[in-house]
């Protein structure tokens, strides 16, 4: 389903990020509210040829698996009027064209038992992207993370935000494939710093 087919006849539209979202939408809203969607899980099984690696190199970064015994949190953002074409004109870019994204419609569940859901699009990664890497280690997926990086920075920055978000603003929620990827990057960081071989310059 494409985005403007979802936003026909709206003036309002809730976009769900549960990746570098979270920490740099770099798009104008009206509000932002954390909360979690069903049905899928978090992984970081897909592709960076350009935000966060290369084509030698491709970083990895995160998609959403359907799983349902699974929730994912993350950030909404409701966009307004002309925001909602902005947004979407811009989030096109970023995450359909160089990130290879498809979108969907979910139901976004904010924090706190008091608020009604609200349908919110996504932006979900597929196994059949070319770009797409599939399943791994978290040891296997850290390495990898800890020397890639792209145009918009090192894959590691990525990784480290993301899981600073989970920590700082869902503290209550276990995310071990997120927090065991992260320690096996971290690893893998120590061990290069010790041997003088890692780039500081993140």
């Amino acid at each position: 389903m494409k985005p403007q087919d979802i936003i026909a006849g709206k003036t309002s539209l809730w976009i769900f990020g549960y990746g570098s979202l979270v920490w740099k939408p770099d798009f104008k809203y009206k509000r932002s509210m954390v909360g979690y969607i069903q049905g899928y899980k978090r992984r970081f099984w897909h592709g960076d040829n350009f935000h966060r690696g290369n084509d030698e190199l491709p970083g990895r970064v995160v998609t959403l698996i359907e799983d349902d015994d699974e929730s994912t949190w993350g950030v909404a953002f409701e966009v307004t009027g002309s925001q909602v074409k902005e947004s979407l004109k811009y989030l096109n870019v970023r995450e359909t064209v160089c990130g290879g994204y498809i979108t969907k419609t979910v139901d976004f569940f904010p924090e706190g038992e008091t608020q009604s859901p609200v349908q919110a699009l996504v932006y979900i990664a597929t196994s059949d992207n070319p770009l797409y890497l599939g399943s791994a280690s978290p040891e296997e997926i850290g390495a990898q993370i800890a020397v890639c990086r792209g145009k918009t920075g090192h894959n590691l920055e990525y990784l480290l935000r993301l899981a600073e978000f989970m920590r700082s603003h869902c503290p209550n929620v276990d995310d071990p494939h997120l927090f065991s990827v992260e320690a096996a990057a971290l690893a893998v960081v120590s061990y290069l710093l010790s041997s003088s071989s890692y780039p500081l310059s993140l």
